[in-house]
């Protein structure tokens, strides 16, 4: 038998952060009717701290949130737990859009980590919250290249990133693969992601915000001074709303093109072994992934397992989600072929989950902001992978959005303006096939860009996991 399958023949198909018996109990559907001051929709990271900060802003508030399904059940509780200050998915593509205010939207990621880190403090959240970091890693000699200029960028820029020689990077985490790294030691922090959603959760009961889940929201409608969302056994009747579901088709029918889904899957070891841990150091436990195109991530859990994942960003045709994309085998083999390729002092171990789930996507690659409805309701969107970390500061936006406010983020550019819509289909498929070809060609050719991919560039589009 291929080593990569036996390795999986005992995998749960199911997410390990939710396969935890720490998980709270379901609460009730809305039934009848319900009045609020704020109604969140969506129980995700961004519906949560929209949530729970709107109550810090103003504890008289009356807030309600509903959720689909359970409170994180879809990417806040499947991602890899990479808590990132980031706004813009990394330095560059924060240059290459708003050079301008970079250095305002740097400070304003470094200050919501920050926050990010005060508040699992404050609300006792066990998350297992580590500032342990990332180190962007290279596994071929044209990706050191590339972080080597990336380094003088950071460096020009005010952005704090150390670049390791092979023999550094491997005296952190040893594999035969690694070239080099970029070494991020403040910026991004490894969680357990599904915890940190259930204590977000908690925070905001205590705090006297009313969730409801299986309680999806089917239609919202003006509604008097307010809005109206149907659900299915009742209504909201709300004078703002806040919207926070992200890769989940909107409400708001005229956002829908902003956004795609792409799946993502990754797995995880059994635990480690104290030899096993010796063959790899990792003594740091920072976050990794690799500088490919189609790049993998991968990281320590607190029970010293080692989660991967990444490489394939899979467009379900037409856009359409289902749950017949949650699992998907040959992506695990090849996850499981390239992870013993990166740890073949690691042959032999096995994988306890494999699973995957739904990101949302846009062509900037980090999120979007706007408010409808004369300004009774906002969103936030578009995270494009690092929603763990900036699903705060999208809270954050959307209440002073819909306060109408004038603050620091309100004025931000990337705030203001949307990025560029995905074409309808069938060309968004075509698109992102083409896409993803040439990102893969890309990779086997050392970085060279075609020129479909230099066109993309110029247009301001892109596709990224």
């Amino acid at each position: 038998m291929d080593p990569a399958a036996r390795s999986l023949a005992d995998a749960e198909q199911t997410p390990y952060w939710l396969d935890d018996p720490a998980r709270p109990a379901a609460r009730a559907a809305l039934t009848g009717e319900e009045d609020c001051d704020l109604l969140v929709v969506g129980g995700g990271y961004t519906g949560l701290w929209t949530a729970l900060l709107a109550k810090e802003r103003d504890p008289g508030r009356d807030v309600v949130l509903v959720e689909g399904a359970r409170v994180g059940w879809a990417a806040s509780g499947r991602n890899g737990g990479f808590c990132a200050a980031s706004l813009t998915h990394g330095t560059m593509n924060g240059l290459a859009r708003w050079p301008g205010e970079f250095a305002a939207l740097h400070s304003l990621g470094m200050r919501n980590l920050d926050a990010i880190e005060e508040a699992v403090a404050r609300y006792r959240i066990d998350c297992d919250f580590e500032r342990t970091g990332e180190i962007d890693v290279a596994t071929e000699p044209w990706q050191y290249a590339e972080l080597r200029e990336a380094a003088a960028i950071a460096a020009a820029n005010g952005v704090e990133a150390e670049l390791l020689d092979r023999d550094q990077v491997r005296a952190e985490v040893d594999s035969p693969t690694f070239h080099g790294g970029l070494y991020d030691r403040r910026g991004v922090a490894m969680v357990n992601p599904a915890r940190l959603v259930w204590g977000l959760q908690r925070a905001a009961e205590e705090a006297g915000v009313r969730i409801y889940e299986r309680t999806p929201a089917t239609a919202m409608v003006r509604h008097r001074a307010g809005m109206a969302v149907r659900t299915p056994y009742g209504r909201v009747l709300a004078h703002r709303v806040a919207l926070g579901t992200n890769a989940f088709p909107s409400l708001l029918r005229r956002i829908r093109p902003y956004t795609v889904p792409v799946y993502d899957y990754a797995l995880v070891t059994r635990p480690l072994t104290a030899e096993q841990r010796r063959a790899v150091g990792w003594r740091g436990r920072q976050g990794l992934g690799d500088s490919a195109n189609r790049f993998h991530y991968f990281r320590l859990t607190a029970d010293q397992r080692i989660l991967w994942g990444g490489y394939d960003a899979v467009y379900p045709c037409g856009g359409r989600m289902g749950a017949e994309h949650d699992h998907r085998p040959q992506t695990y083999r090849t996850l499981a072929r390239h992870f013993f390729t990166c740890f073949p002092q690691l042959e032999g171990l096995a994988f306890s989950h494999a699973w995957g789930g739904a990101i949302d996507t846009c062509t900037r690659f980090s999120a979007f902001f706007g408010t409808a409805c004369a300004g009774r309701v906002g969103y936030a969107a578009g995270y494009t992978g690092l929603g763990v970390g900036a699903s705060r500061f999208g809270a954050e936006v959307v209440l002073d959005l819909l306060a109408g406010a004038d603050t620091e983020r309100t004025r931000l550019e990337m705030v203001r303006r949307k990025p560029l819509p995905f074409p309808p289909e069938p060309l968004a498929t075509a698109g992102i096939g083409l896409t993803q070809w040439s990102l893969a060609r890309a990779d086997r050719s050392q970085g060279r860009r075609n020129l479909w991919l230099r066109t993309m560039d110029r247009a301001g589009l892109g596709f990224d996991s």
